[in-house]
């Protein structure tokens, strides 16, 4: 039988990684061009940077969830045989698809740390072209929120199917 206990834990860690990368993506860095006091040449303004630590925090919770899932599955790679049928079968094609929205969930959430935090330093003079302020494409975190809400839901579903594999294991 599942653990209750597993399946709230990792519940919970899911839906704060989701809650964080959803607050990631409203958050996201802008930047605007600033003339210095002289006006001598034009900089890139960057507004607080906030949205790499919700996206950074949502990598991590998601990531615990995952863990805790697989150490307690024993990640198809330890422990007893499972019981063939329908319920062996489910926990395979689930486990394949947790893995897969799990890595995509967390490429988005990192790249889109690591790229929000990334700021343009420098800078040109009045005459030129304007600096380019680069920031994080809208939609980034977003996918990282929806591929953890789907990876929420495979990954419960495959630690019940994979349980219940296990209970009907008979040697």
């Amino acid at each position: 039988m599942a653990s209750k206990l597993v399946i709230v834990v990792v519940l919970i860690l899911d839906v704060i990684a989701f809650g964080l990368a959803v607050a990631a993506e409203q958050r996201r860095n802008t930047a605007k061009i600033v003339q210095d006091a002289g006006m001598d040449y034009n900089y890139c303004s960057y507004d607080k940077d906030i949205a790499t630590g919700y996206g950074t925090g949502a990598f991590f919770c998601l990531l615990g969830g995952q863990v805790i899932v697989m150490a307690a599955s024993g990640c198809f790679c330890c422990g007893k045989a499972l019981s063939p049928g329908r319920s062996r079968a489910c926990a395979i094609i689930l486990f394949i698809i947790c893995w897969l929205t799990f890595f995509i969930a967390e490429v988005c959430l990192l790249a889109g740390s690591v790229r929000n935090a990334y700021h343009t330093k420098y800078r040109t003079f009045y005459e030129d072209n304007p600096p380019s302020c680069e920031t994080v494409r809208k939609g980034v975190f977003a996918a990282g929120a929806a591929f953890t809400f789907f990876t929420a839901i495979v990954s419960e579903f495959y630690y019940v199917c994979y349980s219940k594999a296990m209970d009907d294991f008979r040697p």
